[in-house]
């Protein structure tokens, strides 16, 4: 172990464990502090839930209530400190100047509710993120395996290299992390809906909300997949179904309009239903993809590693002698953790007697510039994956320069189905959808199918430190820019493709759509109320997902090159990043959807309140929780039955305690009940859609959350914030996201030095727009 490698103290909570095991796969040193008895997990899920959580990491035993010098010690050597305890630990990280503090509690450290109490399923209610999935005319649904931690925790993690960046400039910092806020920022077009068409979208059910996708039954299980996004896809689907005999009436002129098609949607997927309903789920998704069509087969856990695209890109880990998740992507360099151990209560107790010096700290002059600032971003994306990792890089200080062409257009700018306005559809300028994921950065219009847009490229490339992409896997080298070009031009660049299945394996050529991404990892099929009763994943978090994974490998590869001189490709998956947010589920084997009860707490449901559609969430994590919420809903009685006095007792009478809790609800508005729940400690909250939080939540209010910018074409919205708070190098919403186009001329003369006769003759000859 080198001085170099940071060293990561981390008080575990449900909101950081991620983020550390995260860091283990960074190749960083993550120090797990444990209470004397162990942390919780060993005792959860017959110790598989410690095995995944924790594993790699290494691990000390200390009460520090009772021995605070025990952990300031471990603290002064340490680079980061990982908070996830409730009232935070700042008096023990107080004086040490050199320290990284990233707090991470489900509501932010400010605000009137940064005192609730948060689970999961409490934090993905207020969040947004329960009104986003299930059945437009029943209850919302949790995702499975706790994606708002999840969420938490891939943002706890970049705020850790965020933080670790910004000391080479100046001390280290608090940094504020907001579980919610993570989840408010991670909605696609949830919010976006209501902030630029006053619209609230119902929950989707099975069909995608914007694109026409959708989940499928096939004869032994589900797909998921679509019309896809352009006419040749509609095309081909037509054809396939042609061949067939089950077109139905599909062939009639009037389907070819894709407004047609969007407005009689319901016709179309049930032609296509029947279609894919007599087929294999795997066979149908080979014999699609065969065509270039955007499906896959909706995969569980059990299934996944004989999944041929993850095990031939060795994507799976042993620990404990057991098949795990592996990371979301290879790092660094292309090298892929294999293996982790699994360590014993304390079993690097040595390290509380470790003297280890002092991580140095920087002074460079530029304190509270965003801790990316310097950086400049090529950026080659499109929709909303690629956007999403760009975003964040640019709120951090980030400069980057968004590569567009009107000749390969960004369906957020383009697509009249994806276009967010109170306007007309037609302007690709005034896209919500687009404009919230562009914030912050510039626009150079190039026609890269021209041989003169590629060299202007290679040019740009020369004078950047990063370049993202999320085409498919083959784009790039037919442009002539593989990462071997690439290298020869930028020896230093940061590269990080990031195509549906990655670039190597026998599934590289799989066309893939976030819907389909999240079939395949098995997030889907654990979507909805049981085996039979699947609702799946249809809006695009597996996009986003991505998008945070490629934010979190542009950033670690950063610092990799600031320690070793070297840029590297970062050949991410989409397929791996979104798996590697499934949890224990490989460890333990789900093979069913369980809607939104948890499997050790009980009660914890979604129950309806007073008026149209409202609805609380509610978890109970242990007996006296219990007890506080019988005297919360006046009913003693219950608290006094012993058939109810445990967690396993209550799961047996589950009928009993939701019809209870369901009545009481029932009378009573969602933002009361959960306030008469929190009094008491008990974790609770109203189900918030994209109205909610923009206009009544009062903890999103108080951290300003939502930001106003103005827009040159579309006027004056509210932006979703900066769920990462860096107190000492602040990221923000700096300008509303550019015009098409509008940077071109001052980038070329500013990155890559053109003249301006030649930038003239690139105009005339058509390479500009």
């Amino acid at each position: 172990m080198t001085a170099s490698i940071p060293r990561v103290v981390e008080l575990t909570s449900p909101f950081t464990r991620f983020a550390g095991r995260l860091l283990v796969g960074l190749g960083y040193e993550v120090v797990l502090v444990e209470p004397p008895e162990g942390d919780e997990t060993r005792r959860e899920l017959d110790g598989d839930a410690f095995t995944h959580w924790h594993a790699g990491k290494r691990s000390v035993t200390i009460d520090p209530a009772a021995s605070p010098a025990g952990l300031r010690r471990l603290l002064s050597g340490a680079d980061v400190l990982l908070d996830g305890t409730p009232g935070g630990m700042e008096a023990a990280a107080e004086g040490l100047d050199h320290l990284v503090h990233v707090r991470v509690t489900p509501f932010g450290l400010v605000g009137p509710r940064s005192g609730w109490q948060g689970t999961d399923l409490v934090v993905a209610a207020l969040g947004g993120m329960l009104a986003q999935a299930g059945d437009p005319d029943g209850p919302p649904l949790r995702l499975p395996q706790d994606q708002a931690e999840h969420l938490a925790g891939v943002n706890a993690a970049i705020a850790v290299l965020l933080g670790l960046r910004a000391r080479r400039r100046g001390p280290g910092q608090l940094i504020d992390v907001s579980a919610q806020a993570c989840v408010a920022a991670a909605l696609e077009a949830g919010t976006l809906a209501y902030l630029h068409e006053d619209r609230v979208p119902p929950r989707p059910g099975r069909v995608h909300p914007l694109v026409p996708h959708g989940l499928f039954r096939a004869a032994d299980g589900y797909v998921g997949g679509g019309l896809g996004g352009s006419p040749r896809m509609w095309d081909a689907l037509l054809a396939w179904l042609c061949e067939e005999g089950a077109e139905a009436d599909l062939t009639e002129p009037r389907w070819q309009d894709p407004v047609e098609r969007k407005k009689h949607q319901g016709h179309v997927f049930k032609v296509v239903q029947d279609f894919v309903g007599t087929w294999p789920k795997a066979d149908f998704a080979e014999r699609a993809q065969a065509r270039k069509l955007p499906w896959a087969a909706v995969d569980l856990p059990p299934e996944l590693p004989g999944n041929p695209q993850l095990a031939a890109r060795k994507f799976f880990t042993e620990a404990g002698g057991r098949t795990d998740l592996g990371f979301p992507f290879a790092f660094p360099e292309g090298r892929r953790v294999t293996s982790l151990t699994v360590p014993g209560p304390g079993a690097d107790q040595v390290l509380l007697d470790e003297r280890r010096a002092t991580p140095p700290v920087g002074d460079s002059g530029a304190r509270g510039l965003p801790a990316l600032d310097g950086v400049r971003v090529l950026d080659l994306t499109w929709v909303l994956a690629g956007p999403y990792c760009t975003k964040v890089l640019a709120d951090h200080g980030a400069d980057v320069i968004k590569v567009e062409s009107v000749r390969r257009p960004d369906p957020t700018r383009f697509a009249p189905f994806m276009h967010l306005s109170r306007g007309e559809h037609t302007d690709p300028n005034t896209n919500g959808y687009f404009n919230e994921t562009n914030r912050n950065k510039r626009s150079i219009a190039l026609d890269t199918r021209t041989e003169d847009g590629v060299a202007v490229l290679r040019e740009l490339v020369a004078s950047c430190d990063v370049l993202v992409e999320n085409f498919s896997a083959t784009v790039m080298s037919k442009l002539g820019l593989g990462y071997d070009v690439l290298r020869e031009i930028n020896p230093g660049l940061v590269y990080v493709s990031m195509s549906g299945m990655g670039h190597t394996g026998p599934r590289a050529g799989w066309v893939s759509y976030a819907d389909t991404v999240s079939a395949g990892s098995g997030l889907t099929g654990l979507t909805g109320w049981g085996p039979d009763d699947v609702v799946g994943l249809i809006y695009g978090h597996g996009d986003i997902v991505a998008g945070l994974q490629a934010a979190l490998a542009t950033v670690a590869a950063l610092e990799h090159r600031t320690e070793t001189g070297r840029g590297q490709h970062i050949d991410l998956s989409q397929l791996e990043a979104v798996t590697a947010h499934l949890g224990t589920s490989l460890l333990t084997s789900s093979r069913s959807p369980t809607g939104n009860t948890h499997p050790r707490w009980s009660p914890q449901g979604v129950y309806r309140c007073l008026g149209a559609d409202r609805w609380l969430a509610v978890s109970v994590r242990s007996d006296e929780e219990w007890t506080a919420l019988c005297e919360a809903i006046e009913r003693p009685d219950l608290a006094a039955d012993d058939r109810l006095r445990t967690a396993d007792g209550r799961r047996r009478e589950a009928t009993l305690i939701d019809g209870v809790l369901g009545a009481w609800a029932r009378g009573l508005p969602a933002d009361m009940a959960a306030e008469l729940l929190q009094a008491r400690g008990i974790p609770a909250g109203a189900v918030q859609d994209g109205r909610d939080l923009a206009e009544h939540d009062p903890q999103l209010r108080a951290r300003k959350f939502y930001v106003r910018g103005e827009h040159p074409a579309a006027g004056a919205f509210l932006h979703e914030g900066v769920p990462i708070r860096l107190t000492g190098t602040p990221g923000s919403v700096r300008s509303a996201a550019p015009v098409l186009g509008a940077d071109t001329d001052a980038v070329l003369r500013e990155v890559a030095g053109f003249t301006p006769d030649r930038v003239k003759r690139l105009r005339e000859a058509g390479v500009l727009r």
